[in-house]
């Protein structure tokens, strides 16, 4: 392990032998340790600059004593390691297929993207005069700190759900930079440190990082797949994660990547839980507007929910496509009283930070207004390649896993090899990149997950080589 060195010392005046006040300093340079044993045996003499640092004595657990060599004088500094949170708990080396896929872009290949998930990038048609005009606004030069939001920009995003059959009142919603500060902002809301929140598996790696860097806890419950019948909860799995430190259920509605909802019988036995155990509901409903086809069972969005404190996620990443113009919000509901002691206390939290940017506030009224066009094209896009790829598969050892919504598609393959040999074989020898099952968690192999976002030439390309590769084992 690397690690950077910070030193303090306490220097000699060498004339009269009598202590100096201490002073920090941070040296430049790295040094290699054990980190089980936190030792520095490896080190006896490192230079920086033109001075010298030469170990004197023996290191304790974590310290040593160095004396600071320069110009034939000597001053003595006592070094340790530089400590940083252990939040950051994962390893920041590259896997192997990371640095695969940055050999294959060094050279210049061209690649068959199936992880592709960048709206921006997969072709489709924006309206960019009226995207760009509505950053004009002269209002967006004024500062008006509004804990919330701007009381217009959450009449937008009422007027939103409100044109999809739900009402919400403007007051229960909270302006985001991303859906990913409205989850922050949540998990300091609902927990302390090393409390927990339940989240389904599969679902999306993000939540990890976000979770763990709020030092909070994620605790997994199973969605089971029966087929062709698709995703469902597992509450005997999920009533075994609950303990005294739960605070919250996670959903995703539709999932990412499994594309199932939440059904309306699920709904009522999450809210009897929630009651019973002093639960709250966070739901991630960024997808929710790419549904493919109806079903009457459906939970279509849960801002109406009341018999839970339930905290609903959103924002321009999916239901505009575009994930640069930084907007997510929360929507509270539930109960009236902790409802309101939420929403008071989110105000607190959010007027803390301000983060949302007045010119995308502004412009959001605006740029909703130009949703459908561009939802109607992701929603064509993604059904063409789920169409084609269905049709491909009648006679092929791979299965395709009921998908209802959102913009994955998932593909059981045979279980013959590790998934990470199959994702890389397929990158270095046929130019796809494609996730891997264990990416996202599922609970066993062998799964690949593909983007339905790339342009069907694309797509059929890169399916074809896949499948090709899949069936020779």
């Amino acid at each position: 392990m690397t690690s950077y060195i910070r030193w303090q010392g306490c220097t000699e005046n060498y004339a009269t032998h009598q202590a100096v006040e201490p002073r920090r300093d941070y040296a430049n340079f790295q040094t290699s340790f054990t980190e089980e044993s936190a030792t520095f045996e490896d080190v006896s003499r490192s230079t920086v600059g033109d001075a010298e640092f030469v170990r004197r004595d023996n290191f304790s657990a974590d310290t040593a004593k160095y004396t600071r060599v320069k110009n034939n004088q000597e001053r003595t500094w006592y070094a340790w390691v530089m400590s940083f949170s252990s939040r950051i708990k994962w390893s920041l080396e590259e896997n192997r297929l990371t640095q695969l896929l940055a050999e294959k872009r060094r050279a210049g290949v061209c690649l068959f993207d199936l992880t592709e998930a960048n709206p921006t990038r997969a072709g489709f048609a924006f309206p960019e005069p009226e995207i760009l005009a509505a950053l004009a606004n002269p209002a967006a030069l004024r500062y008006e700190p509004e804990a919330r939001g701007l009381p217009h920009a959450r009449e937008a995003v009422a007027t939103y759900y409100r044109e999809r059959g739900f009402a919400v009142d403007p007051e229960r919603i909270h302006l985001t930079a991303s859906t990913s500060e409205a989850y922050a902002y949540l998990f300091k809301l609902l927990t302390d440190q090393g409390d927990e929140v339940l989240i389904p598996q599969p679902s999306y790696p993000l939540f990890e990082f976000l979770a763990a860097l709020e030092g909070v806890v994620l605790r997994p419950y199973e969605l089971e797949y029966v087929h062709p019948g698709g995703w469902r909860m597992d509450f005997a799995s999920l009533a075994q994660s609950l303990n005294a430190r739960t605070r919250a259920v996670m959903l995703v509605n539709p999932n990412n990547p499994t594309g199932s909802f939440v059904k309306r019988g699920e709904l009522a036995q999450l809210n009897e839980l929630c009651a019973r155990h002093d639960l709250a509901l966070i739901v991630d409903e960024v997808f929710g507007d790419y549904g493919l086809g109806d079903d009457e069972r459906r939970a279509a969005s849960l801002v109406e929910n009341e018999g839970a404190l339930t905290f609903v996620l959103s924002g321009f990443s999916k239901i505009l496509a575009l994930p640069q113009m930084k907007l997510g919000w929360i929507v509270t509901n539930g109960p009236d009283a902790l409802r309101d002691e939420a929403r008071e206390r989110l105000d607190l939290i959010a007027d803390t930070f301000l983060s949302v940017s007045a010119p995308v506030q502004h412009a959001a009224a605006h740029w909703l207004a130009l949703r459908a066009p561009l939802q109607r094209q992701i929603l064509d896009r993604a059904q063409e390649n789920l169409t084609w790829l269905a049709a491909r598969l009648t006679d092929s050892p791979c299965r395709l896993l009921t998908v209802e919504g959102g913009w994955y598609a998932t593909l059981e393959i045979p279980r013959l090899r590790p998934e990470e040999d199959v994702v890389l074989r397929l990158l270095a020898e046929d130019d796809v990149l494609v996730h891997p099952g264990y990416f996202f968690d599922f609970a066993r192999e062998a799964f690949l997950v593909v983007s339905l976002l790339p342009p069907p030439a694309t797509f059929q390309t890169a399916l074809t080589r896949l499948l090709a590769r899949v069936s020779q084992h």
